[in-house]
């Protein structure tokens, strides 16, 4: 939308349809009566027009004209109502899509299958398609202030907009699930309270439900199926979806920024809710098939190294500039500050092997907008060669599935030695330490939306999912985890407190490991989804979170005992570092900044790493910290001794003497409930202590 210079109001409609015959905007009033106008205007193969008098609200959608011809990828048919891939808000009911066969380009229920998708399908879908809305766009956020957390000092918490405040009870009712839910000071409260610096949104693009679930009745929960790369998704809005739900957004950010919170959002750009060759033709499939999707040798078919049926052809100039105009878009804005890239392997795809020299990744270096913000790559596929961790360029931080499974395995003693564990708590150097990467590119996690809670995770040794109505096939089996006991839910109080002792111990785990932590929302107060490793369609009870554990001694204890660990993390730069550890000594003592010690107080030998263990010893010297503080001193801190110990039974440990410490000071031991009311206990170096089976003690040396 835009006021000419003549003071002619209206809106500039533009849309890239390379192989196109024809395009028209299809304009919409309150009944849903259509008009449409041929757009005349052809410039380097994008569609446009200026239209006086179409304001901000008006919902539109595009029909485009051309072949007809599957087989060799051409798949136009304007009797489908096409979302426009920039619209900024869409509309309509739940503004999703829905079952209706006049959604699908060819005749979904052709009699032969194998040629199904070839004949096509002249049924108007317009009445079933919502509509993108035009907005006007005029906030210059001068009266916002972003965090520029430094990586070094975040800790990330992942959460979903709908599930996070869905249940609620500070939040009003009529807010619940919503953005401004999550704007709201009770929501808002509980994350400052916990210490987190970054909210990590799950998908809040425009997303569809696919078809097999509202076959089942169920719904597209986590929203890993986008269709909108600039609107957010409408769901989610409490004011309103002709527009409302853009400032709703923006005043979420703004919300959040002002309690010192970043937003990152988890975006989707390797695939399109449009599926494969049998799914609807929503917006990209009709617009330009062969021009938007990588396509295999037979045309008619799609390369999928997404699992979602498509891929988006990233190497196409017009598909690239549509990923890097919504993603500034949602900085410049929107006011978000980062992005975690969803399957991020395939965009780094040339045109088949991954190529970390790739057009999309050479783009975002070179960005000056999109270089400055948070990068997180998820960093695999599921195509050949798709797994890449370690493996992303400098800019880049990374999900570390090495550190789940190392920390996974040695809090179940699966572990056959401790040099995986070692390298996952000291920043992952084996994987990192090229390039100028520095060991915020890990980030550190447990868990995350896909898989176990933290809670399921050490309740369940097998996966349930029989709610999803796949029979139980949906799902990884490769879960690590371990029930304690007992599968699932038990009245065996040995067990729930053995359960609680393994939360305190993965969590103080994770928040002691040098790289980016990880939450999600939820695991700090034991939240379960019953043994659900793929709550993707749960939109209920399952995938929302309880609010009433607070009310339990035991999983507030839980959440007390993560916030005092982040701010110790916040307090102490020697457990955020932001260089490798070296390993080497740095002052005449002969105190090095990492250190690793046996039960027996020795400093571990080489054969120490591959002999089974049970227990390590980890010292950590914050006498020589790389870098300077913010006014050019160098940076100092505590030294710290962390014991974590997997074994059932308790062991005898003795503690390090000089030139480590002369006294030890106890901080945290996973083995009470009660972290608050734990004795500061302090003792002499050299002194035989006994640490209790499957805990973590940190110590602090204090002389």
């Amino acid at each position: 939308f835009r006021i000419g210079p003549d003071g002619v109001a209206g809106t500039n409609f533009a849309l890239w349809a390379g192989g196109a015959e024809a395009v028209d905007l299809c304009l919409f009033d309150e009944a849903g009566k259509e008009t449409r106008a041929r757009l005349t205007e052809w410039t380097h193969e994008i569609w446009h027009g200026f239209v006086p008098g179409v304001m901000p609200g008006q919902r539109y959608g595009f029909r485009v004209h051309g072949r007809w011809d599957p087989w060799t990828g051409a798949r136009w048919n304007p009797a489908k109502l096409l979302l426009d891939p920039y619209a900024r808000a869409v509309d309509g009911e739940y503004a999703s899509f829905g079952l209706s066969p006049e959604l699908y380009g060819h005749v979904r229920d052709w009699p032969d299958q194998h040629v199904a998708d070839t004949v096509r399908d002249d049924r108007d879908s317009a009445p079933f398609v919502p509509k993108g809305v035009v907005v006007q766009d005029d906030d210059d956020w001068s009266d916002d202030r972003r965090p520029k957390t430094p990586w070094a000092d975040s800790v990330l918490y992942e959460l979903h907009v709908r599930g996070f405040t869905k249940r609620h009870p500070g939040v009003p009712e009529e807010l619940r699930g919503t953005y401004a839910g999550l704007a709201h000071p009770a929501a808002v409260e509980h994350l400052v309270k916990l210490g987190v610096t970054a909210v990590e949104l799950l998908p809040v693009h425009q997303f569809a439900h696919e078809d097999h679930l509202l076959r089942r009745g169920l719904r597209n929960y986590w929203g890993y199926n986008s269709i909108g790369y600039f609107a957010p998704h409408a769901g989610y809005a409490a004011s309103g979806t002709t527009g409302q739900q853009v400032g709703e957004f923006k005043r979420m950010v703004r919300a959040l920024h002002a309690a010192g919170i970043e937003v990152i959002l988890d975006v989707v750009y390797n695939h399109t809710a449009e599926s494969n060759e049998y799914g609807p033709t929503l917006s990209l499939k009709g617009i330009d098939n062969q021009g938007y999707y990588r396509l295999t040798s037979d045309a008619r078919r799609y390369a999928d190294y997404t699992g979602c049926g498509n891929t988006l052809h990233v190497v196409q100039p017009h598909v690239l500039r549509l990923i890097t105009d919504s993603l500034r878009y949602w900085v410049t804005e929107m006011g978000v500050d980062g992005f975690r890239f969803d399957l991020a392997a395939a965009l780094a795809r040339s045109m088949h092997d991954v190529d970390m020299l790739s057009p999309f990744l050479a783009v975002i270096a070179q960005d000056p907008v999109l270089r400055r913000v948070k990068l997180i790559a998820e960093p695999w596929d599921v195509g050949s060669g798709g797994y890449q961790v370690g493996a992303f360029p400098p800019l880049w931080t990374e999900w570390n599935d090495r550190y789940r499974n190392a920390v996974r395995d040695f809090w179940r003693h699966a572990l056959p030695d401790v040099r995986e564990m070692g390298y996952r708590l000291s920043g992952s150097s084996d994987l990192y330490a090229w390039g100028g990467r520095r060991p915020y590119a890990s980030v550190n996690f447990v868990t995350a939306h896909d898989g176990f809670t933290l809670r399921d995770l050490v309740s369940y040794d097998r996966k349930h999912n029989e709610a999803n109505g796949e029979g139980n096939r949906d799902g990884t089996d490769d879960n690590r985890s371990w029930n304690c006991g007992a599968e699932g839910e038990t009245d065996d109080e040995r067990v729930r407190a053995l359960r609680r002792r393994q939360l305190r111990n993965l969590l103080t785990t994770l928040l002691l490991s040098t790289g980016v932590p990880m939450l999600v929302a939820g695991d700090e107060l034991g939240r379960t989804q019953r043994g659900n490793n793929n709550a993707y369609c749960q939109d209920n009870e399952i995938g929302w979170l309880d609010w009433s554990l607070l009310d339990d001694p035991g999983w507030r204890a839980l959440f007390d005992l993560v916030s005092r660990l982040i701010a110790l993390r916040h307090r102490h730069p020697v457990l955020r570092r932001r260089a490798f550890f070296s390993g080497r000594a740095h002052s005449a003592d002969g105190l090095r900044d990492l250190a690793w010690f046996t039960p027996r107080g020795t400093e571990m030998t080489e054969g120490d790493w591959y002999a089974p263990a049970a227990t390590l010893g980890m010292y950590l010297s914050g006498r020589d910290i790389p870098g300077r503080d913010e006014r050019g001193a160098p940076v100092l801190d505590d030294s710290f001794l962390a014991v974590l110990h997997a074994g059932d039974r308790a062991v005898s440990f003795v503690l390090p003497g000089p030139p480590w410490a002369d006294r030890y000071e106890v901080l945290v031991d996973t083995s009470r409930e009660e972290q608050a009311r734990a004795p500061r206990v302090t003792h002499r170096s050299g002194a035989e202590i006994t640490v209790p089976g499957r805990s973590v003690l940190l110590l602090k040396v204090t002389g």
